[in-house]
């Protein structure tokens, strides 16, 4: 796909549902097509539109041995009640592995690179043989993501990356749940808005912006999936 035939997809799809936007990319791409989440919120609402569009389309998710046990739970649940095609992409190295190799909790002294070895790496491996991908990212989640495209080219791996609620808001997706009566993470019920692995996500403030509870001691908000230039460098990881 050129260029310029992205940039014309993003402007048309800029009003378009996101349910136009996942038939456009399941008739475009077919099994070519994988949907990446970590099932917040925004992933639960692809899913569930997904089972009218493409109900077995290949989802693959990043278990990185670090998931609180409710995700586990959610992602059990989901699995079972859609019939997912549902593919755990875990790192090379367990936990222990990486403590070995790395020094124990690698997530506090160099998040970046322990992000890069239990998600940025695996991720990268499992999208090869995909075109496309679907994310899960909203234009208000936070400054990062402001400038959100619905279609663009992933900088990393050369495949599509399509965002189909990218200019949707965080009240029109919890409306979205509670009108179709999903399941969701019970941790956003006790102040988590957003959910990544037990050993950096907190709690966050009311007002903060919704990534805020990550990684909220490192002064860092993005684990580099989707803004490459966060992301440690591939050489810096040498046993990954």
């Amino acid at each position: 796909m050129l260029k310029s035939q992205i940039q014309s997809y993003a402007a048309q799809f800029e009003s378009a549902s996101p349910s136009e936007i996942l038939s456009w990319a399941s008739d475009t791409f077919g099994d070519r097509l994988a949907v990446v989440t970590s099932f917040q919120v925004t992933g639960i609402a692809t899913l569930h539109m997904m089972q009218r569009v493409q109900p077995r389309s290949p989802v693959l998710t990043l278990d990185t041995g670090l998931l609180f046990p409710e995700t586990r739970d959610l992602m059990d649940e989901l699995e079972a009640r859609f019939d997912l095609d549902l593919r755990r992409v875990k790192p090379r190295q367990t936990p222990a592995q990486q403590a070995r190799d790395y020094g124990d909790r690698l997530w506090e002294r160099n998040p970046d690179r322990c992000c890069h070895i239990r998600k940025t790496i695996p991720l990268r491996d499992a999208l090869d043989g995909f075109d496309a991908w679907i994310a899960g990212l909203r234009r208000d989640q936070s400054p990062n993501r402001a400038a959100t495209p619905i279609v663009s080219r992933d900088a990393r791996n050369g495949a599509i990356k399509i965002a189909p609620f990218a200019n949707w808001t965080e009240s029109q997706v919890w409306d979205y749940i509670r009108a179709h009566d999903l399941p969701y993470n019970r941790l956003h019920d006790i102040g988590y808005p957003s959910i990544g692995c037990w050993t950096c996500t907190n709690a966050a403030g009311e007002d903060a912006d919704r990534r805020s509870g990550r990684w909220s001691r490192q002064g860092k908000t993005e684990c580099g999936i989707h803004l490459p230039q966060l992301a440690s460098p591939l050489s810096e990881v040498v046993n990954a």
